[in-house]
């Protein structure tokens, strides 16, 4: 396996791509956006950059690293090639399902296709192929090139070949893979969602503020960072998103997203992404918003 397909070029679709490339793999980064593509570029010569000045690597792997990744804004020419396809789009469901039908056609036969999926369904979208025995979930963590963590998930046909295969693949970036089976939210997000939304209510009740809740839980429980920065840095659009899988995946009404997310996802306050979340980001540095009125933020 020495050719990789990475669909996406966001957050973690750059992440990825740096990942696999400064292993030494051959990367070919696809996004329908050319602009996109460019900007991923960009983020990932930063980020090389920031490791040379770490001492973490060298010049010279930092200019393999360049040289391993390819882009195409084609989906058919861009994994014609492929030994792996991981499929790091948009969460969300119909545009995945669309994609994994199209590499079914577009790859060849043997290639594994993953996906980064942070809680759709692994078996979903294996159904949506002709080979689901192939179709694996390979969930990074962000920020990928520093996280350690792949949850490597199992849909209801993955073979155990193909598991294990995925979880010696993650060992070779570095990582540390642990396989799970395909429920909703796997085990990352089905633990930590409901403490994001809970962390929600715990403000929209006004049982304390922004700063009091993240400080809270960073100098009580020791986390490296407060669940509503957290969800701002994760994006508040897929924590929505991902409640939503949940809720709907167990039919439970403690995954039922906290109005005020709801709000704010449909005011367009996304949280880092947007500069403004439940911090203000727009000076460039995480601020506390003056005067806000989370309980009806978005009316």
């Amino acid at each position: 396996m020495k050719n990789i397909s990475v669909i996406g070029s966001g957050t973690m679709g750059n992440g990825i791509v740096h990942v696999f490339a400064q292993n030494g793999f051959t990367v070919t980064m696809i996004d329908i956006n050319p602009a996109a593509l460019e900007k991923a570029m960009a983020t990932i010569g930063k980020n090389l950059d920031r490791q040379v000045s770490k001492a973490l690597i060298t010049e010279e792997v930092k200019t393999q690293t360049l040289a391993n990744i390819t882009t195409s804004s084609d989906l058919k020419t861009g994994v014609a090639n492929a030994d792996l396809v991981v499929e790091a789009a948009t969460e969300n469901v119909e545009a995945k399902l669309s994609i994994f039908k199209q590499l079914d056609e577009y790859t060849k036969p043997g290639v594994i296709l993953a996906s980064n999926t942070s809680s759709i369904s692994i078996t979903k979208l294996g159904a949506a192929t002709k080979r689901p025995e192939q179709v694996i979930g390979m969930h990074f963590m962000n920020p990928v090139p520093i996280m350690k963590l792949v949850e490597v998930i199992e849909g209801f046909k993955t073979t155990k070949e193909v598991t294990h295969t995925t979880v010696e693949l993650c060992k070779t970036l570095g990582k540390i893979p642990v396989a799970v089976y395909d429920y909703p939210g796997f085990v990352a997000n089905r633990i930590l969602m409901p403490l994001i939304n809970e962390a929600i209510y715990t403000l929209y009740e006004d049982v304390a503020g922004v700063e009091a809740i993240d400080t809270v839980m960073k100098l009580g429980m020791a986390h490296p960072m407060g669940p509503l920065q957290l969800a701002d840095f994760i994006g508040l659009d897929v924590c929505l998103a991902i409640l939503n899988v949940l809720f709907e995946g167990f039919g439970n009404q403690k995954y039922a997203p906290c109005p005020l997310l709801v709000k704010m996802v449909t005011a367009g306050q996304l949280g880092v992404k947007t500069g403004m979340g439940f911090y203000d980001y727009t000076g460039g540095t995480k601020e506390l918003i003056t005067a806000p009125n989370f309980r009806k933020l978005g009316v």
